[in-house]
């Protein structure tokens, strides 16, 4: 297997094990939620979207072509951007603190950005093959 391929395989499979744990602390977080109507409301959407980067990223990774591995990458890099809006919404409305929330908020924020760099780049790459 050469080299490049091989890094791209231990990449794949620490970004799958990054997003699941994300799902994780996101799940343990919730806990923490108040029984209101709004923790109720807000910890049902951030569990769906937290475990959908996890879920839609393994499913990228199988992605039989290069356009289907952009969309799902996408909808992962979509996922990922409403994980960080109801976690900025859990700060804002003071449901929990900024100190317990900001870790995963700095978490979602560095799967946005390597989804987003991903998506790019297979964009670029599609492109200069096509050539």
């Amino acid at each position: 297997m050469p080299i490049a391929e091989s890094k791209k395989l231990v990449r794949t499979a620490d970004l799958k094990a990054r997003t699941k744990q994300f799902a994780l602390r996101v799940m343990k977080m919730v806990d923490a939620l108040p029984r209101t109507i709004q923790g109720r409301t807000i910890a049902k959407q951030i569990i769906g979207s937290s475990t959908s980067v996890a879920a839609n990223y393994r499913a990228a990774c199988r992605a039989r072509s290069r356009a289907e591995f952009i969309a799902k990458i996408g909808v992962v890099e979509e996922e990922a951007d409403e994980s960080c809006f109801w976690l900025e919404l859990i700060i804002d409305s003071g449901l929990l603190t900024e100190d317990r929330i900001r870790p995963l908020l700095s978490e979602a924020g560095e799967l946005v950005a390597i989804m987003a760099a991903s998506r790019k780049s297979a964009i670029g790459n599609r492109k200069s093959t096509i050539r």
